[in-house]
């Protein structure tokens, strides 16, 4: 099993766009058996992938010790699971400062080891205690980053955080390239995959569904699958 965590430490960045596309890449172009754990209180991802309204009781994983097996809800995608998030979580960073547990999540994820192949994590934004339990569990951290000086910064600032690039895959997303700020974003970093500004993304939040479920030719779509083609290829890898 390998843990993909999609966080940034700016929100309205397309971080749960990725969650959701990758997670269906996973299940679907790979056949992972797939979990997407949202951790997000936003729900954003719970709401793209369930038209089931949330219970609230997103926290009781972790106030309560419940099993994370009793909130597993099947998606329409075969292959892959959800653990829904609701407004409950916005009391989680302070609960993990309550019960001073750091490995609180990693300790979740080694008890789904067995039934996944995949779990993605999507991270609510900033630098929270939430977020450092996610960044210290998971294999590879994807980093979204528009192209733009202040989104280039804040990715800066998580690598010095971090203190090493092995276990990060920046993702150039919402390139628009009509324009000159980020052809040059894009050019200086050629190595970064790209996810381009795309009408087949905006048609999500309407769909209710990832990009490759609705407009599986689209160029969105391909963006997507080559980029989960990068991440199985880096946690195919032991070191970087």
């Amino acid at each position: 099993m390998a843990t993909i965590a999609i966080y940034s430490l700016k929100g309205g960045v397309g971080k749960t766009t990725l969650a959701v596309n990758l997670a269906w890449a996973a299940a679907s172009l790979s056949s992972r058996r797939t979990l997407l754990w949202d951790l997000d209180p936003q729900a954003a991802s719970t709401f793209l992938l369930t038209s089931k309204k949330a219970k609230g009781d997103a926290l009781s994983i972790f106030s309560k010790d419940a099993a994370p097996e009793k909130l597993i809800r099947a998606t329409a995608t075969p292959r892959l699971d959800l653990i829904p998030a609701d407004a409950s979580l916005r009391d989680l960073d302070l609960l993990f400062h309550q019960i001073d547990r750091k490995k609180r999540l990693a300790k979740l994820l080694d008890g789904l080891a067995k039934e996944y192949d995949r779990i993605l994590l999507d991270c609510p934004p900033g630098l929270t205690e939430t977020n450092k339990q996610a960044m210290r569990a998971a294999d590879l951290i994807v980093v979204p980053v528009i192209p733009s000086p202040l989104s280039q910064r804040a990715f800066e600032e998580l690598i010095g955080y971090l203190g090493t690039t092995k276990r990060v895959l920046p993702v150039h997303v919402m390139v628009d390239r009509r324009r000159r700020l980020h052809t040059d974003s894009v050019a200086a970093n050629p190595g970064w995959p790209a996810i381009p500004m795309a009408s087949a993304i905006e048609q999500m939040s309407v769909q209710r569904a990832p990009v490759g479920e609705f407009a599986a030719r689209s160029l969105a779509a391909d963006a997507f699958a080559g980029l989960w083609r990068e991440v199985e290829q880096w946690l195919s890898v032991p070191a970087r």
